[in-house]
């Protein structure tokens, strides 16, 4: 490509991930162009993520695909444009999530007996309305308990790309909840 063709499709990224409500794959901006192999597609990313490093916008990689966002030090005053608070969750809902995320398939017997108390289905229906949790299945044992596993959601709103992204769990059990990132 010439200078200018590699500008050009730059432009069209950047256009394409500026306007999309949702993270982008690489095969949904494949689909802009004729003939694009994805180790180019994936090359004029990194070169568009290291145009935007000095500007207000992180060009960033999460589960579902990649999208622009505020860059950290302006989430705060972000935050005014949107009166409501963020919703607030309660420590069961974050420890039952923590136990899906880290020993996923599992079931509501699964997590209770990690939790040592019954989980309220108020807390799996929070969870699975957020989407950040789906049933994956049914266990093969009587009665067929559904199976638990975390979403690309969850792994967006917390700007990972995979699970393997998570802190390792001996960190968690030193901190104390609540999550806090700009996503949630």
């Amino acid at each position: 490509m010439e200078q200018q063709t590699i500008q050009s499709v730059k432009n069209i990224l950047e256009a394409a991930l500026l306007t999309s409500p949702e993270p982008l794959s690489l095969d949904d901006m494949l689909r802009l162009f004729d003939s694009m192999e994805r180790a180019t597609l994936r090359m004029l990313l990194d070169e568009l993520k290291s145009d935007w490093s000095t500007r207000t916008l992180d060009l960033v990689q999460v589960a579902s695909g990649w999208r622009f966002q505020a860059k950290p030090e302006y989430a705060s005053i972000l935050a005014r444009l949107s009166p409501e608070k963020p919703p607030r969750y309660s420590r069961a809902v974050l420890e039952t999530l923590a136990i899906i995320a880290y020993k996923q398939p599992v079931t509501r017997g699964d997590i209770e007996e990690i939790r040592g108390v019954a989980v309220n289905q108020t807390i799996i229906r929070t969870l699975l309305e957020r989407g950040w949790i789906d049933v994956v299945g049914q266990r093969e044992v009587p009665g067929r308990p559904s199976l638990f596993a975390t979403t690309k959601t969850f792994l967006d709103d917390l700007n990972l790309r995979s699970l393997q992204e998570l802190p390792p769990i001996e960190a968690l059990a030193q901190q104390e909840f609540p999550l806090s990132t700009p996503n949630l």
